[in-house]
């Protein structure tokens, strides 16, 4: 079987380029040609969540760097990405980062665990932020300024005392994922997500002295609350019916509500997801295809792109049940890092543990657009994030543009971009052009950084990366798997 092949974006120089290789291969995406003076620019209206009014539609997404310190206190390398995000111009910080809430649901041993020891760290963390954001917008500006905190237990990829030794605690049997962990994978027991329910929410109120506006509950990516809402095949309360699976992030919710009252949640969400993928001899990827159980597990997965609506009928049942407890926040995705990389976070480059992208990856970003603004058509009343925009490089903008002029989202994630090039927002805002030297162009060593127990950080692009001993490791590590692809 041959290797697909397409172009690679920058190489999509002018509108009708851009249009006519979309048109050609049947990728449903649209844009606008143009961008705006920043005075008319959608990007630059405001948005009130909760009360807060927010000056323009950028947000970052959450990324842990794998960075910190082996007790969760964030390390200068922390430090210095969060007071990058406080000078991007967005006014919306989704989590900034995935923070543990208890040690064993560290997917590194360098995440970030908010206990009452690293609380006080973690508040200067946030501090750090909004200092940098004041610094270059203004005295004033931080006013503005929404900041949350991503709370997470990494279940089946969790890692917490090596980078090479997996001590997963999976949320329901699965016969794929199981078996790329020798010994396969303890399930935890209702038992235990009874206490782990408790732990939530006592860190959302350490979040909240901590400074941090909202605690964003992660039902995304493969982690341990994603698999739960899609363990159809496990017994008791917290698996089965929809109404059982999704009894974990309710309890959380409702038990955040009621402990730590002033404290907003959102939700980011894998609102869809397809089976497994590995790697063909050729290194591109394709689906398992082997039985993974009856019923087979899963959140809204999807059999092909016509059926895209289908699979959204469980985020819908999600976001309903949102709607009902007050929820007015979600950050939509999709897929997971781990078993399919492509429809996560489309790449031309795969990381270390990836495959070769089997599809045009423009295709994996219209899909999770489209899904974004269905589920904002279905509930206009939410304040909802769209994601995978980084592969769009210097379309980036105009796509943006498009979406939110035409209601598909309210916000523009920005997630890997933000460690090569974080003040596009502000570049956009104040109409600017690009710095193309900067634009993320996905060679996915932010991700090969920590598979390989490194930090992560934009090892091509950004002279700070560049110069740590291991970035010569990395480096190696992209080439020697993107060699003679011919694409």
């Amino acid at each position: 079987m041959s290797r697909p092949t397409f172009p690679r974006v920058a190489a999509l120089k002018t509108a009708e380029a851009f249009r006519a290789h979309l048109a050609a291969n049947r990728i449903p995406l649209e844009f606008d040609d143009e961008l705006l003076p920043p005075a008319e620019s959608p990007l630059a209206q405001p948005f009130e969540i909760n009360g807060v009014r927010l000056a323009n539609r950028f947000c970052v997404l959450p990324m842990e760097g794998w960075d910190g310190t082996r007790d969760g206190r964030p390390s200068e390398h922390t430090t210095r990405r969060w007071q990058r995000f406080g000078t991007s111009g967005c006014k919306l910080i989704w989590g900034g980062e995935a923070v543990a809430v208890r040690h064993d649901g560290r997917a590194s041993p360098n995440q970030l665990l908010l206990t009452e020891a690293s609380l006080g760290a973690i508040a200067a963390l946030r501090d750090a932020l909004v200092k940098a954001h004041r610094e270059r917008f203004g005295s004033n500006a931080d006013g503005e300024l929404y900041i949350g905190l991503q709370l997470t237990h990494s279940g089946r990829h969790a890692r917490p005392n090596a980078s090479d030794r997996p001590e997963p605690l999976a949320a329901a049997p699965h016969a794929v994922l199981d078996r790329r962990v020798p010994g396969g994978a303890p399930i935890v027991t209702d038992d235990e997500l009874d206490r782990l329910i408790d732990e939530f929410i006592a860190a959302a109120g350490r979040a909240w002295r901590a400074g941090f506006q909202f605690v964003d509950v992660k039902l995304c990516h493969g982690y341990l609350g994603h698999e739960l809402i899609g363990a159809k095949n496990r017994p008791g309360k917290y698996g089965g019916s929809i109404e059982n699976r999704l009894r974990f992030p309710r309890r959380i919710i409702e038990g955040i509500q009621a402990s730590v009252p002033g404290m907003a949640v959102g939700v980011r969400l894998s609102a869809f997801d397809v089976e497994p993928y590995r790697k063909r001899e050729d290194g591109v990827g394709e689906p398992c295809g082997e039985p993974t159980g009856d019923p087979p597990p899963g959140f809204g997965v999807l059999g092909d792109d016509d059926g895209l609506d289908d699979a959204l009928e469980e985020a819908r049942a999600l976001l309903q049940m949102l709607d009902e407890l007050g929820v007015r926040m979600v950050n939509v995705t999709g897929g997971s890092p781990y078993y399919c990389p492509h429809v996560q976070r489309p790449a031309f480059f795969p990381p270390a543990d990836g495959y070769l992208p089997p599809e045009d990856p423009l295709r994996g970003v219209a899909r999770q657009i489209a899904a974004t603004a269905r589920l904002k058509a279905a509930f206009p009343h939410m304040a909802i994030v769209g994601s995978a925009y980084s592969y769009l490089q210097e379309w980036l903008p105009n796509v943006a543009q498009y979406t939110v002029r035409n209601g598909m989202t309210d916000f523009i994630g920005l997630g890997r971009i933000m460690l090569s090039y974080p003040e596009l927002a502000a570049d956009v805002l104040e109409g600017r052009p690009l710095q193309r030297g900067r634009i993320c162009r996905t060679f996915s060593d932010c991700t090969t950084g920590p598979r390989l127990g490194h930090v992560s950080g934009c090892y091509p692009l950004d002279d700070y990366y560049k110069a740590m001993s291991h970035a010569v490791q990395v480096t190696a590590v992209r080439t020697s798997m993107t060699a003679g692809e011919g694409r």
